[in-house]
């Protein structure tokens, strides 16, 4: 569970090295950072560059790892299915060279991962309440990106030393940000309608720093307990933020028409994260909390 072997001690406090400064999770742990008075480097090293995640460490002398570099695909992950060899060379070869640079040093690797590797199937049924467990074999390979991610996590169940958080659907409080499902949802021109589970990052990035405190390792479902769909988010969005506020939906087989991957909605079971941080909220409470009444312009 815990990665006792790294550089923190009593004489020897904690540091950061952050990778993925230009990425929104990546600064966002830096503001973190900051804001908690922690001391933290982002790197300068290309993760598929052994010799330049050394040269990182070498000059940083970290006590703890992060991950928050990799290849999404702008505008979205349809791009990886025309940069195969792009999404391999980040998010396959670099990031088992960061997990393998870092054991060597005895340094735990915090993973920003994805859980966009599942789909709902008889065995988790859309609506059943039963999330898929983190010892599940992933079974969603609709998309390349996924089905990268889902391979570099079997790899790195071999690292004792990392810490995978499985991502999904990031939401923040900035509602002005184009990679937040929030915001991309309310731009969409049609939207389906699938309950999901969600990452409230305003919540859920100081948990993960917390868990590097506590040295955890091992796969981590990174989701708010429970799942939210798309038009109860709009609901929200316009309750809270925009009273006239409209959008349309679509059926899946409609949305397969005009993307070029197939998308993964599931649920996630968030009991192991839960009850390491039983303060955890339920994804709706979440949103309500962190990212609603934040950004509240209509009046109560």
């Amino acid at each position: 569970m815990g990665f006792p072997a790294n550089g923190a001690s009593a004489d020897h406090p904690i540091k950061f090295l952050i990778y993925g400064r230009t990425g929104w999770i990546g600064g966002l742990l830096g503001t973190l950072c900051q804001a908690q008075a922690i001391p933290f480097q982002y790197a300068s090293g290309r993760l598929e560059d052994r010799a330049s995640l050394e040269k990182d460490i070498a000059e940083v002398k970290p006590t703890h790892v992060f991950n928050a570099a990799g290849v999404t695909g702008r505008p979205n992950v349809d791009w990886c299915e025309s940069h195969k060899v792009e999404t391999i060379r980040t998010n396959v070869v670099g990031t088992l060279t960061l997990a393998d640079v870092c054991r060597q040093h005895g340094l735990l690797l915090l993973n920003y991962a994805t859980g966009c590797i599942f789909e709902y199937d008889s065995g988790h049924p859309l609506g059943s309440g039963i999330g898929f467990k983190e010892n599940d074999t992933p079974n969603f390979t609709g998309s390349f990106y996924s089905k990268t991610k889902a391979m570099v996590e079997d790899l790195l169940k071999n690292y004792d030393n990392v810490c995978t958080l499985r991502v999904r659907m990031p939401i923040s409080s900035d509602l002005s940000n184009p990679r937040n499902f929030i915001t991309k949802i309310t731009r969409y021109e049609k939207v389906v309608d699938i309950p999901n589970s969600m990452t409230i990052l305003d919540e859920l990035l100081p948990i993960s720093i917390e868990m590097a405190k506590r040295n955890l390792t091992g796969i981590w479902n990174f989701t708010n307990p429970g799942v939210v769909s798309h038009n109860e988010i709009l609901e929200m969005y316009r309750e809270y933020v925009d009273p006239n506020f409209t959008w349309k939906n679509f059926t899946l087989e409609e949305q397969a028409k005009v993307i070029v991957a197939p998308r993964s909605n599931n649920e996630l079971d968030a009991i192991k994260l839960k009850t390491e941080f039983p303060e955890l909220l339920s994804i709706k409470d979440s949103l309500v909390k962190y990212v609603f009444q934040p950004n509240q312009k209509v009046k109560a």
